[in-house]
């Protein structure tokens, strides 16, 4: 691999992956809107706002594989979510056509069926049901995935990220919980694989509560190896157990399928 490009990559995400990805490939080039510093031995460092379509056509040209990253990791207003998580992404993927299709792997969300109940176990061919404005962009984005594949042969896994912390940080992440080091190997399984097509993936690693199927997936080669058991009871003990009728309990998106929408003012 020639360069790899890493949008969104002074988030608390994209950072962790700035440091295990060094070295992979003989350049890594890393953009955002957000200051990223100096550049260090192998990296490019290029600013971009991705609802700007010129700059990512050139942010793209040359690289031979893409981790999407970019854009607004939280809810937001409709105008955010739009600009920065749907023209943002629909950007990345047409410069993508534009400069040899390399492979992408798109950081999609569990917040794209978020309002499935936690006792429903999901796998690729699951509907979508977006729990808020900012899982609706992540059901746009696996659209525009299968889109380009399909219509121009373009390759993209997306990855249903549960939550990639260091340690969960409450019940809920004891199932959803990805590790850093499980994310790297997909990350290096998708670039490696001999094809990916469009594929759908559950980013949580090998926990012993599992809501999400990835035998579809299976031809990937991806086995995640680590498991949240470990930091159960320091999770159990900071967080009673909560009304198993309470919506965030109730849905597999939690917070986020609880929260009123976005833009209502009461």
């Amino acid at each position: 691999m020639q360069r790899l490009l890493l949008t969104g990559a002074a988030g608390g995400l994209g950072q962790m992956l700035r440091r295990e990805l060094a070295g992979y490939g003989q350049t890594l080039r890393l953009s955002d809107i957000a200051d990223l510093g100096e550049a260090g031995p192998g990296e490019e460092v290029v600013p971009c706002d991705l609802a700007d379509a010129e700059a990512v056509m050139k942010l793209v040209e040359g690289c031979d594989y893409i981790v999407h990253l970019g854009g607004k990791s939280i809810e937001g207003t409709f105008e955010e979510i739009l600009q920065s998580n749907i023209r943002g992404t629909y950007n990345v993927f047409e410069a993508a056509r534009q400069h040899g299709k390399p492979r992408i792997l798109f950081a999609s969300s569990n917040h794209a069926i978020g309002f499935h109940e936690r006792e429903t176990r999901l796998d690729g061919n699951s509907l979508q049901r977006p729990d808020s404005l900012y899982g609706v962009s992540k059901c746009f984005g696996e659209a525009l995935g299968c889109y380009y594949y399909n219509k121009f042969g373009l390759e993209n896994v997306c990855v249903r990220i549960g939550s990639c912390f260091p340690e969960p940080k409450d019940r809920r992440m004891l199932a959803t919980w990805l590790s850093g080091e499980d994310f790297i190997r997909l990350i290096k399984r998708v670039a490696e694989a001999t094809r990916i097509g469009h594929t759908i993936v559950y980013g949580a690693s090998n926990n012993q509560e599992q809501w999400w199927d990835n035998s579809h997936a299976a031809f990937l080669g991806w086995v995640p190896q680590d498991i949240s058991e470990q930091f159960r009871a320091k999770v159990e003990t900071a967080h009673p157990r909560q009304d198993p009728e309470d919506t965030a309990v109730r849905y597999q998106g939690g917070g986020f399928a609880a929260a009123r929408h976005f833009e209502d003012k009461s």
